[in-house]
């Protein structure tokens, strides 16, 4: 077999949304699992979209997921440059190739022409298709306008009979009727190329072996096959992937959440565990495990279990699986993905370093993602807590307030105040009311914390000190 090479192509108009993450670490994952290479090529051809320093954005956001190419812009090969707005006379030349083979044609139809052909195609509630005006002008008229000056598009001359049809790894045998496809746009006004003509020349010149994209390129894929066999090259293997929806059924988008990878990122949460979650949606490996490392899930992925199927962008899976990632930080590494938000929300200059450490620590286990230990340690930083119904009903119960009268009198008796002498409190109160299990311990977390459940009790009265501890038990 030809050595695997598959690439991940964007665009710079800003962060990158997970599902274009998505398609990259699928497109890793084909070339890794065939020991091949992965390329990025930056796709820049709408210069109008373009959003400075966003290149950086991509290689970033590759590289700390652990996607990093073996060819790009800033990995040059043997096959660049990886800029497309770098590769103008390549696209100028097999423009011209293809216009000489009768493959494709000067269109010089105005802005206003093509306007009238949609509105028309409006009204008749049809799809726009380009009529072909300009496909049967003789060489005489077209040398004369290109003397002229006249501004002129290049487009592709598709057959209009018969179907075209091609295999793809994830839905089969797709099949589209010839008179569908459009005599699309290779080159614009401008000279640039437009995605449908550079994607091909370039997967050609950089020998990608397999495409991997979006589905929404499915039905446009015989166009692109079409130039290939003007060419007489050989296609790529295609692999296209469901779309990712929100919990809804809808495009994904902000309203579901964090749609890019460093809006998550900012807020927390590990890259490893995004291309992890990620990696899920839309393919089901062979096991029931859903936590999987990179090189893990190298070796198990298969193209061929990618469902048909629109994957759903669930925010609590993605919870779920960030938080088994977080159980194994180590403590330092925890406090740099947590630290920077309460400073963000609290005053910690009454803090010292060992309470702040103390406090990431007891909430290890009790946090999804980083920025969520500013609302679960909320009950450190407040004057007052609120209580709801539930944990207003539980304090009514009978013995509670017994219970409370009695730990109130432990914990004033405290001299040194540590977490040995507070558990002993608990012990003390236990004897001395007779209550035990949930009602010893849920009553007193209620009183000085506002809620029902939550990190080591002894823990959580020492952090938050003696003086506040003995108010709330006052109220």
């Amino acid at each position: 077999m030809e050595k695997v090479r598959t690439r991940f192509a964007p665009s710079p108009t800003g962060y990158m949304h997970v599902g274009n993450l998505r398609s990259a670490i699928f497109a890793y994952l084909v070339a890794k699992h065939n020991n091949g290479d992965f390329l990025l090529r930056i796709e820049d051809t709408d210069q109008t979209r373009q959003v400075e320093g966003a290149v950086d954005f991509i290689v970033n956001t590759l590289n700390l997921c652990g996607l990093t190419p073996d060819e790009g812009p800033n990995h040059p090969g043997n096959y660049g440059p990886y800029v497309q707005s770098e590769r103008l006379s390549i696209y100028q030349e097999y423009a011209q190739k293809l216009i000489e083979m009768g493959k494709a044609y000067y269109c010089f139809c105005d802005e206003e022409r093509l306007t009238k052909l949609r509105e028309k195609a409006d009204l008749e509630k049809i799809p726009f298709l380009y009529d072909g005006h300009c496909k049967n002008l003789s060489k005489e008229e077209i040398a004369t306008r290109l003397k002229n000056g006249e501004k002129y598009v290049i487009r592709q001359a598709m057959p209009k009979d018969g179907v075209s049809e091609y295999e793809d790894i994830v839905y089969g045998k797709i099949t589209v009727e010839n008179k569908l496809l459009e005599d699309q746009i290779l080159l614009k006004s401008d000279g640039y190329p437009t995605y449908n003509f550079a994607n091909v020349i370039d997967d050609h010149l950089m020998e990608i072996s397999h495409v991997i994209r979006g589905n929404e390129y499915l039905m446009a894929t015989p166009k692109y096959n079409h130039l290939y066999d003007s060419f007489g090259w050989e296609k790529p293997v295609y692999i296209h992937l469901p779309m990712v929806n929100g919990g809804d059924g809808k495009k994904l988008s902000k309203r579901h959440g964090s749609a890019s990878f460093m809006d998550l990122y900012d807020d927390g949460y590990l890259p490893e565990a995004v291309v992890n979650y990620l990696s899920l949606l839309g393919w089901t490996p062979e096991t029931t495990d859903e936590v999987f490392t990179l090189e893990e899930l190298i070796k198990y992925f298969d193209p061929k279990r990618i469902n048909k199927s629109p994957a759903i962008y669930d925010v609590k899976k993605l919870n779920w699986i960030n938080a088994h990632y977080m159980k194994k930080l180590s403590i330092n590494q925890l406090l740099a993905i947590t630290v920077p938000h309460l400073e963000n929300a609290y005053d910690l200059s009454d803090k010292n370093k060992q309470w702040i450490e103390k406090l990431v620590s007891i909430y290890q286990n009790h946090i999804s993602y980083g920025k969520e230990i500013v609302d679960v340690t909320a009950l450190f930083f407040k004057d007052h807590i609120s209580l709801d119904d539930e944990c207003r009903d539980f304090l009514s119960q009978d013995g509670v307030n017994n219970l409370i009268n009695i730990f109130k009198e432990e914990i004033e008796n405290i001299k040194d105040w540590n977490v040995e002498n507070i558990n002993q409190a608990i012990i003390l109160a236990k004897e001395k009311s007779g209550m035990k299990g949930k009602m010893l311990y849920m009553p007193i977390r209620i009183k000085v914390t506002g809620q029902m459940h939550g990190p080591e009790l002894p823990d959580t009265i020492y952090l938050l000190g003696q003086n506040i501890v003995l108010n709330r038990l006052n109220k």
